[in-house]
């Protein structure tokens, strides 16, 4: 398991990452990840964008990667240290981007978004634990088996309904790039919204 992100995000106009608390009468409480931890309230009006519904544009136009898997990605790599922070020179940064997603889009993919990656994952390898996947047992994974021989027939019948078409995209919460309310001199204002294609299916 890579790190989990399903409660953790970014908030416009508010520097860092949060963990989400709980919905308030105002807003959403959060709580800073950092030593402090210092809660406070999220206005309302304060763009909300959750890590685990972000992903980043490839070279396939109904292709993206989740920030999950990229992080997990870094992780094998480069384990906890990240080899470059959001301070590192562009060629640093590009060079990082292309050995992590060597297909990504060069054209909606800016320096400010590769930025907000190197310390997003900063941030989040320093105050979460990475999680290991667990190992099956050994009577686990005969019951597993077992299970699945009984029920092999009816699982050929349901994979068949469930297979998705040959031009079905892959559904994605957000694109990298989102979070902020305007990009900086490195990035493009149209990078900031996923495509159509994405923001249809997630809703």
């Amino acid at each position: 398991m890579p790190y989990e992100l399903q409660e953790l995000a970014a908030i416009s106009g508010m520097p860092g990452l949060y963990r989400l608390v709980r919905a308030a009468r105002h807003g959403v409480l959060v709580e800073s990840l950092d030593e402090k931890a210092t809660r406070t309230l999220a206005p309302a009006r304060n763009k909300v964008s959750l890590l685990s519904e972000i992903s980043i544009y490839t070279q396939d136009p109904d292709q993206t990667v989740l920030l999950t898997d990229v992080f997990e990605r870094i992780y094998q790599k480069h384990g906890t240290a990240s080899p470059v922070t959001a301070k590192s020179s562009e060629g640093e940064l590009t060079d990082f981007m292309a050995s992590i997603i060597p297909d990504y889009d060069r054209d909606r993919v800016y320096l400010s978004d590769i930025k907000k990656l190197a310390s997003w994952y900063g941030i989040v390898s320093k105050h979460r634990p990475y999680q290991e996947a667990a190992a099956p047992t050994e009577s686990a994974a005969e019951t597993t088996t077992e299970t699945a021989t009984e029920t092999a027939p009816k699982a050929k019948r349901k994979a068949k309904a469930d297979e998705p078409t040959a031009d079905e995209p892959l559904s994605t919460g957000g694109v990298i790039g989102t979070t902020d309310e305007a990009p900086d001199a490195d990035g493009n204002p149209e990078a900031a919204a996923p495509s159509k294609k994405s923001r249809k299916k997630a809703e």
